[in-house]
């Protein structure tokens, strides 16, 4: 029996509620596409102009730092929110350095730095809490992305490095 998924996508399957489905539709004659998600907010994705693309979008590698950042960062939030700390300003930068696989022409990350740029009324100790239980429990990218990469993190707690 076929079945028709949220995206009209047709599949043989039903498609459980811990599974997730993106859709890529392309966009232009090049490498410019439109991706869906369960949200209705579009993310645009292009490829570097070197190759013939727009920077009509972001890369797919600088995706999925984003989505690292982005999954950690809720979780931080969630976490912190019910401590009851104040947060004022939120901001993580992350960085990633890539290794090129012998014999073939993948580069994927070998080492991600993640830095948590917080200001407000926040303990610092418990930053730093929030941060090692989404790295470690809670933030799925992370535990997408350990395996294959070293995943790093700094704290800068109202401008200033918190080292507990």
């Amino acid at each position: 029996m076929k079945r028709v998924s949220k995206f009209g996508i047709m599949t043989s399957h039903p498609i459980p509620s811990n599974n997730m489905e993106v859709v890529l539709k392309r966009i232009d004659q090049d490498f410019h596409f439109e991706a869906l998600g369960s949200s209705p907010v579009p993310v645009h994705i292009d490829a570097a102009e070197g190759i013939g693309g727009h920077n009509a979008g972001a890369r797919p590698m600088e995706l999925l730092l984003m989505g690292l950042g982005g999954c950690t960062a809720i979780d931080v939030i969630l976490i912190l929110k019910k401590q009851r700390q104040i947060i004022e300003d939120f901001q993580i930068r992350l960085s990633g350095t890539r290794e090129k696989i012998e014999g073939t022409e993948k580069t994927p990350f070998r080492t991600i730095h993640i830095q948590f740029e917080l200001k407000g009324q926040i303990d610092g100790s418990k930053a730093l809490r929030a941060i090692q239980m989404s790295m470690e429990k809670y933030c799925s990218a992370t535990a997408q992305l350990e395996p294959s990469s070293l995943i790093t993190h700094t704290l800068l707690l109202n401008d200033t490095p918190f080292i507990a």
